[in-house]
């Protein structure tokens, strides 16, 4: 049994943006076949807790990824074989477990807060050293890490939208379609 849940069913209030249903991601491709998001179940409660904090404050999550195939990952490494962004799909990733999830502030009206770069930028700006940039994007990308990070989750120092379950690693890489879901 894979383990992984459908995040709607989890947290109704998280918006979703699922960017690799669409052309609007790095690749310009659409690579999943519907806008879904999968997580294993620990993962989709423990988001749901900093959904739930934050809707307290006024503010919420939109999540752009979660589980993502073996077979994506792949695509992935043959446009971007840098381990800085991508994952060697020789070793596969932590979203290949469905233990990792990309997520931004919201509004409670859905609307994104400004962070320092655009989700799935790669390059310095979406990086957690980077300081250059509006006070407010830096101010909101602290809040995003420290909502996530209070929760448990760790992130990724290239990408200020990337968070990782601390279990990561108890859960097997998968290359699961979302038909097979």
């Amino acid at each position: 049994m894979h383990g992984l849940v459908d995040l709607r069913l989890v947290s109704r209030s998280i918006v979703f943006d699922i960017r690799y249903a669409t052309p609007c991601n790095f690749t310009g491709k659409v690579l999943y076949p519907a806008p879904l998001c999968f997580l294993q179940e620990a993962v989709a409660r423990r988001l749901d807790k900093v959904q739930q904090a934050l809707r307290k404050r006024g503010l919420g999550l939109k999540v752009f990824d979660g589980y993502r195939p073996l077979s994506v990952t792949k695509i992935f490494w043959e446009i971007l074989p840098d381990p800085r962004y991508c994952a060697d799909p020789a070793k596969g990733s932590r979203h290949n477990r469905g233990a990792s999830v990309d997520a931004t502030l919201v509004d409670l009206a859905g609307i994104e807060l400004l962070m320092p770069s655009e989700y799935d930028e790669m390059g310095e700006r979406a990086h957690l050293r980077y300081q250059g940039g509006p006070e407010e994007a830096l101010f909101n990308r602290k809040r995003l890490q420290e909502a996530m990070l209070g929760a448990g989750f760790t992130n990724w120092e290239e990408e200020w939208w990337h968070f990782d379950d601390p279990d990561w690693e108890k859960y097997p890489v998968l290359d699961l379609s979302f038909e097979q879901l």
